[in-house]
């Protein structure tokens, strides 16, 4: 039997941080996206790890970035591991010497299998919902039976998740882990305190 993990991403503020960590969060997500509106540089992202307990899992958010510009980041932030959004293949997210994470946008195409196969350095495939031109945090679930695959690699559910209905999601497709960011919001980028310990709670009350 396990716990599901938890992850808050686009983390901008270090009250959020600590909170999240407070109540349960097992990982933390900065979004080093530039076109995102939870971007955050690497002076706030650096000031926020450093104040962080210990046994918190530090990820970096990267899409279609330059090798030069990734460097730059975890040259000055702490990361334990990096989420690829974009359209890198395994090459490139195996270069920087960090366990990765690669999103995989879901339709009925997808074959995880072969996803896997694809990345298969990966620590986990994190899977969302697909939106043309949207590289993540739409805030859309997708259809979860399209998890029903056998694959031999941790699944991390995200797209969508709220504390309403991750209750329903993790009985519905068993992941390892799940990820939320706008359903923890109060506005884009500033987390609901409230939100947050009721989705932590709703979703480690499931032992799987």
């Amino acid at each position: 039997m396990a716990i599901v993990r938890v992850k808050i991403c686009g983390i901008t503020r270090l009250e959020d941080a600590i909170y999240a960590c407070d109540v349960g969060a097992d990982a933390l997500g900065f979004v080093f996206y530039r076109k995102s509106p939870r971007m955050i540089d690497k002076a706030a992202a650096t000031s926020i790890i450093s104040k962080l307990p210990p046994f918190i899992s530090k990820v970096g958010l990267f899409v279609n970035d330059s090798p030069e510009f990734i460097r730059s980041i975890i040259q000055h932030v702490n990361l334990d591991l990096l989420q690829f959004h974009g359209e890198e293949d395994e090459e490139e997210c195996l270069q920087y010497g960090i366990p990765y994470i690669k999103a995989i946008k879901m339709r009925e195409e997808v074959d995880l299998a072969t996803m896997v196969s694809k990345f298969e350095e990966s620590a986990a495939l994190l899977t969302d919902s697909y939106v043309p031109g949207i590289p993540g945090g739409t805030g859309k679930t997708f259809d979860w039976s399209l998890l029903n695959q056998r694959v031999i690699k941790p699944i991390i559910l995200a797209g969508g998740l709220t504390p309403e209905n991750v209750g329903e999601a993790i009985r519905s497709v068993h992941p390892y882990s799940v990820d939320v960011s706008g359903g923890v919001e109060s506005k884009v980028g500033v987390k609901d305190k409230n939100k947050i310990l009721k989705f932590i709670q709703n979703a480690k009350d499931l032992v799987l």
